[in-house]
């Protein structure tokens, strides 16, 4: 087990898709939880004692790697970060919300989680809440649907909105049924790693 002197700086990254998440402290009791539960546990500078991250948010992280560097006076903690993100404004990262180039899909689920939490009068979104699952199934068995028809149809532009339609609905879907972009995201790279292609997904999780 390594010993650590003092507090150290510790840098959070995305395991699946590389992005930074957020900096914070360690020190030897801190390193020894993570060591024995297996989630984030930092040292608090301003509280003066431990922090395990997502104890109050429920935003844990699950630790995948944890590396030191070359002089040990840092860690680089590799994790699945869990529900809304790492930042305590509800961000994904404390360095920016970009979650790489499909970050869109994000806000959009983010939007969602809004209109649910704060109805709008004429919110579409608020409609198909309402309605429930059927109807969130049927919109999207509709939009499949469309989607083909445009795709035989060789219309580009046609299909591209089409697909972005369902992706909405799904997300719609996916949010009543408590499953994240994120899930999504986490079990492709999951498929994708068995079949031993880990190296072709890049910093952003693109493979």
């Amino acid at each position: 087990m390594q010993n650590i002197e003092g507090i150290i700086p510790a840098i959070v990254q995305d395991y699946y898709t590389g992005k930074v998440l957020m900096l914070a402290y360690v020190n030897q009791d801190s390193y020894d939880y993570m060591l024995k539960n297996g989630e984030t546990c930092f040292w608090s500078r301003s509280r003066q004692k431990l922090w395990h991250k997502g104890e109050t948010s429920g935003n844990v992280q699950k630790i995948k790697t944890i590396s030191f560097d070359c002089d040990n006076d840092t860690i680089l903690i590799q994790v699945e970060q869990t529900g809304t993100g790492a930042c305590h404004t509800g961000s994904y990262s404390c360095f920016g919300d970009s979650a790489g180039e499909f970050e869109i899909l994000d806000e959009v689920y983010r939007q969602i989680i809004d209109r649910d939490k704060n109805p709008k009068e004429k919110s579409y979104t608020n409609y198909l809440l309402n309605k429930g699952v059927d109807k969130i199934c049927k919109k999207i068995g509709e939009e499949a649907s469309e989607t083909i028809i445009a795709a035989k149809n060789d219309d580009k532009d046609e299909l591209i909105g089409e697909i972005a339609d369902l992706a909405y609905h799904l997300e719609v879907l996916m949010f009543i049924r408590g499953i994240t972009p994120r899930d999504i995201r986490n079990k492709l790279v999951e498929r994708h790693t068995k079949e031993g292609n880990l190296k072709t997904i890049n910093s952003k999780g693109e493979f």
